[in-house]
């Protein structure tokens, strides 16, 4: 049975007392051993608000494991026990961290910590500890170009995201479309793959300019589009930058059918009022949303688990929240379905049910490679009255898009 240390250690950052993770875990420690999850999550730096987020998943998914009576493994209901380690936001420090996990806490599984540089940092220890990782949050591509054979993604990567964002545009009948980038890899790989694709779907692509990291005068950008017949506008930024756009297309009066900035659902961007309505912005959550689940809690169970668990946290349940989560319903699956914690054992087991499972964050797939492919992203659109509402894809959509943005 675990001791008061140990246990502490799995409630470490998420607001839940002892006596919950006595309730849900020492019931079945006496009589099956643990399985070990190991985790770092950054309780501090630039990456700890949207960690802490992810942290809160994967701890929903822990205590609904344990009042189930856990994962049943050999012929025994085994519950979990997570490990969760600072990682201060430092790549640097990631390496160390998850070399702990695995030498000294003797983790059997991983999940990855948050975003893809402290992903690909931590990548490397699980493939040279032949570890399994799941990922919920390294959305770029490059590090399933790596060769690792121990890494599964459960999240959207970036070469995707702005698929369901360009058919949508299709639909509406669209033809010639500007891109803007701030010159950051995320950024710049979204805006890439938009290109791509926008190229490939017959679109016109009248602008694609890239923009330096700390620029504040987007007049050039702006008027260009509007000159060159753009139809709909794409900047591929952060929600700083989109709301200073939005303010100067304001002061210009520059004017699009169709705008998409990939932050406009934040709460920062929101307080733009009127002028923030109509424009269309990414998720890979919304309560509105209802995925034809496979595996784990459905929305309002997911909703109603989050506020029991976590009833002083000020920040409601968001997409990396449900990201978290979802990766660790596939993880519970691939080792039920394997019977096993061994790294190739679950790898194969997760392209043998690759399409046949979706969790509350969506379809699951993977390639060879370990990268997702089968998850789609959502399309939000603030709307009058209504706020955020889901528009794309079809087959979770609550509202039509309002298309194009009405003049004032």
């Amino acid at each position: 049975m675990m001791n008061r240390r140990e246990l502490a250690k799995t409630m470490l950052g998420a607001g839940i007392g002892l006596s919950l993770g006595m309730g849900t875990i020492a019931a079945h420690a006496e009589d099956a051993k643990p399985i070990r999850v190991g985790i770092t999550v950054s309780n501090s730096g630039s990456f700890a608000l949207a960690s802490q987020s992810g942290e809160r998943g994967v701890r929903i998914w822990v205590d609904d494991v344990n009042r189930r009576g856990g994962i049943e493994l050999d012929g025994q209901k085994r519950p979990v026990e997570l490990i969760a380690l600072d990682d201060r936001s430092d790549k640097q420090m990631v390496p160390r961290v998850y070399e702990t996990l695995i030498n000294k806490e003797a983790v059997d599984v991983l999940i990855a910590p948050f975003g893809s540089t402290l992903t690909g940092a931590a990548a490397s220890i699980a493939e040279r500890s032949n570890k399994f990782m799941i990922s919920w949050s390294a959305s770029s591509d490059s590090i399933f170009d790596q060769g690792y054979k121990n890494l599964v993604s459960a999240v959207v990567p970036a070469s995707m995201i702005p698929e369901t964002n360009l058919k949508l545009m299709k639909e509406l009948g669209i033809k010639k479309v500007a891109i803007a980038y701030v010159d950051e890899p995320f950024p710049a790989s979204l805006a890439e793959a938009a290109l791509k694709s926008a190229e490939e779907m017959g679109f016109e692509v009248v602008v694609n300019e890239k923009y330096h990291k700390g620029t504040k005068d987007f007049s050039v950008i702006l008027q260009k589009a509007q000159a060159l017949g753009a139809e709909a506008f794409y900047p591929l930024t952060y929600e700083v930058d989109s709301v200073l756009m939005v303010k100067q297309m304001k002061e210009l009066d520059v004017s699009f059918n169709y705008i998409y900035m990939m932050y406009a659902s934040t709460p920062q961007f929101l307080e733009l009022g009127k002028d923030a309505l109509y424009i269309t912005s990414h998720t890979q959550y919304h309560p509105n949303v209802k995925w034809d689940i496979t595996d784990g809690l459905q929305n309002d169970a997911f909703v109603a688990r989050y506020k029991e668990l976590f009833p002083s946290v000020s920040y409601p349940e968001d997409f990396q929240t449900v990201l978290a989560y979802g990766a660790g319903v596939v993880l519970e699956r691939l080792i039920q379905s394997a019977q096993s914690m061994e790294p190739a054992d679950l790898k194969k087991t997760a392209l043998d049910l690759s399409n046949k499972i979706t969790t509350l964050s969506g379809n699951f797939a993977i390639d060879e490679s370990g990268k997702q492919t089968g998850m789609a992203s959502i399309v939000l659109q603030n709307q009058p009255e209504k706020g955020l509402v889901p528009v794309a894809p079809s087959e979770v959509a609550s509202e039509a898009v309002i298309y194009p943005i009405p003049k004032d």
